[in-house]
């Protein structure tokens, strides 16, 4: 399990300090895909860096199974890291070396010998689907095959946890969808806990089961994806979630109401009945469905009748209906 304890993190120049982190609070759970999402320059990268160390916090904890790694002498930190793989977004292979040797670059550093060394990397290079391009040089590959050496070399001394940083930015949608399917299949059969960096909703949105919202060097937002992709509450969150959402916004009109149609009744024609009931019309803005943890859910933003009564027939409706809804400011 990682803890992360009141973490802040703040650079110092020489005329400024520039708060990168403040006051971050999270757990992530042995075994989970936990997302991490924000626009730029909110603090995930600086976030993600300090769970290893390679930055360190100005304060606060950094707990790995129950240990507090931020007391750690510099040779057990070195040692605890071999449990910890990164990827990230420029992949950071070595040039000069072929794609079996950037695998067993990890392992010569801890000492295995080059037998051993080779013999795992062929494991891990068929586990990526990438036998039969270990004599290549990563000039050669494309992006996604890179990514795939990247993430082989990050599991090379069989890591409990593994950190990406960005690690499908780089990609085009198709290579990005096989790459989160490896890492699914990664989390599944190894049991490798998987901390994921990203401002792209649709990794959340595929394979993570926890996910925390950044702003501003905060966690403003943490949950279940389910819940927080199906009614999300701080600004930040809804505009990273929804952004479809916000079109016509400021056309003039009628009130605006988001519903969100939860699992249990995504398939029931409660717009139809809301509408038959209240003897009223209303005009969708926007829709949409989605299917997270193998359940459906929707979300949908109206624009209420103009005349006053109307409007409030509706409210009286959802305000007696299974519906989660809020109004749109």
């Amino acid at each position: 399990m990682i803890e992360l304890q009141s973490l802040s993190k703040t650079y110092r120049t020489a005329d400024r300090e520039i708060v990168a982190l403040e006051d971050i609070s999270l757990t992530v759970r042995d075994g989970e895909i936990f997302g991490i999402i924000g626009l730029s320059g909110a603090g995930k990268s600086t976030l993600v860096r300090c769970i290893n160390l390679l930055e360190r916090p100005t304060s606060g904890r950094v707990l790995i199974d129950g240990r507090e790694i931020t007391a750690l002498p510099r040779k057990q930190l070195l040692k605890l890291r071999q449990s910890i793989g990164m990827i990230f977004q420029g992949f950071n292979l070595l040039e000069q070396r072929t794609v079996l040797h950037n695998v067993t670059f990890p392992l010569e550093v801890s000492g295995l010998r080059r037998s051993e060394a080779k013999a795992r990397a062929t494991e891990l290079l068929e586990l990526v689907g990438l036998s039969d391009r270990a004599d290549s040089y990563p000039s050669q590959l494309s992006g996604g095959q890179k990514q795939r050496v990247a993430i082989a070399r990050a599991l090379a001394t069989n890591p409990k946890y593994l950190l990406c940083d960005e690690a499908t930015s780089a990609l085009d949608p198709n290579t990005t969808r096989s790459i989160l399917e490896l890492l699914a299949e990664i989390n599944k059969q190894m049991g490798v806990t998987i901390v994921i960096i990203t401002h792209e909703m649709k990794v959340i949105d595929r394979i993570c089961d926890r996910v925390a919202v950044l702003d501003q060097s905060r966690v403003v937002e943490e949950g279940a994806v389910s819940e927080v992709f199906t009614n999300p509450r701080s600004t930040i969150a809804k505009e990273l979630i929804l952004p479809d959402s916000r079109v016509g916004i400021s056309a003039p009109g009628g009130r605006r109401i988001r519903l969100t149609f939860h699992a249990g009744i995504s398939q029931e024609p409660l717009l139809s009945r809301m509408i038959l009931e209240c003897q009223c019309p209303v005009n969708i803005l926007f829709a949409e469905t989605k299917q997270l943890d193998t359940r459906t859910y929707g979300q949908m933003l109206i624009e209420l009748p103009t005349e006053p009564r109307d409007a409030e027939r509706i409210i009286a409706w959802l305000k007696n209906s299974p519906l989660d809804w809020q109004e749109e400011e």
